[in-house]
């Protein structure tokens, strides 16, 4: 998949500017969509042709009484835009500098660290590793940090999923179901599924003040 680092902020603000209110803030469930349009490997000029088609189809509605108020409803756009066929150089990401600097790398690692070493003091050293070598110039390729970020992230989802109630899983699958309730019909199962456990683990993670480790998030 492209390099896209800016995956996240580039489509809010695409929602934003087709929705045309700034001011809107993406819900969990949208945040968790995001995730997985990306852990699914959907190139983000797909995603945002997606969403210009499903506000296009919305406009020729005869009442349009509401706004959108969720990506969710740009669901069945995007895989439609995904699937379809798009030149190789279309899709290889553009030439330039690196996405982040030694010292964006240091300092997110870092912040990161803090966070992290109460509770997953393990998950906290190898962060501070990854300061020490951001510091040094020895990152290296950043596709294979993000793999490694994502390994370290699912530790982390485990543990926060073992650690959590009964209580507290039960509310937050209440709480996505809610969410969803308007939308399951329109998302292929298995897309349906990845969304579902994406957003328990951002709720988790929220729920114990977290931040996410990934360079999408950067």
């Amino acid at each position: 998949m492209e390099n896209y680092f800016n995956y996240f902020t580039e489509i809010e603000e695409h929602f934003q500017r087709a929705r045309g209110s700034g001011m809107f803030l993406l819900s969990p469930l949208d945040w968790a969509l995001i995730e997985t349009w990306k852990e699914a490997e959907i190139p983000l000029d797909a995603v945002l042709r997606g969403i210009d088609r499903s506000f296009e189809k919305y406009a020729k509605r005869k009442r349009v009484t509401r706004k959108v108020n969720s990506l969710a409803y740009c669901t069945q756009e995007v895989v439609a835009a995904s699937a379809e066929k798009t030149p190789a150089e279309d899709r290889r990401p553009a030439a330039g500098a690196e996405p982040f600097s030694a010292e964006e790398l240091a300092r997110h690692f870092t912040q990161c660290a803090a966070k992290y070493r109460a509770r997953f003091p393990e998950t906290a050293r190898s962060l501070e590793t990854l300061t020490e070598a951001a510091r040094a110039g020895a990152i290296g390729d950043l596709e294979d940090l993000e793999r490694r970020l994502t390994a370290m992230e699912e530790k982390v989802f485990a543990g926060l999923t073992v650690a959590a109630s009964e209580d507290d899983l039960a509310n937050v699958r209440a709480d996505m179901d809610r969410q969803l309730a308007a939308y399951r019909r329109k998302m292929p199962a298995a897309h349906l599924a990845m969304v579902e456990k994406q957003f328990v683990q951002k709720q988790l993670l929220e729920r114990a003040g977290l931040p996410r480790l990934s360079l999408f998030y950067l």
